[in-house]
């Protein structure tokens, strides 16, 4: 189970991380490498949700959506200075129930 959350967060920072860049890039006026190292991490993070154990692709990727709000709600917290509010962390206690279940669910 440490495996499985290792692998999402490890994904997340890479996607969130990733876009972050090139919206640093293309919305804020960084330098063109700043984008291209986003498109590196964006790669990678498609990369890395591969080596998930479980056999299902949709099944993985709708739980990492789950952990991509959750994620992106402590990056805009931590990076970007915005504190979340009541319903942003209520958002997320749910998309974290609704992973839970779909991932440890006892299936037959």
């Amino acid at each position: 189970m440490l495996y499985t959350v290792f692998l999402f967060i490890l994904a997340g920072l890479a996607e969130i991380g990733g876009g972050y860049l090139i919206w640093l890039w293309l919305r804020e006026g960084r330098p063109l490498f700043w984008g291209i190292f986003g498109g590196i991490a964006l790669a990678m993070y498609g990369v890395i949700a591969t080596f998930q154990s479980f056999s299902s692709f949709g099944r993985v990727y709708a739980a990492y959506g789950g952990v991509f709000i959750i994620l992106s709600v402590l990056w805009g917290w931590g990076v970007d200075r915005k504190t979340p509010d009541l319903y942003d962390w209520v958002g997320a206690g749910i998309c974290l129930a609704g992973v839970s279940v779909m991932l440890w669910a006892p299936r037959g």
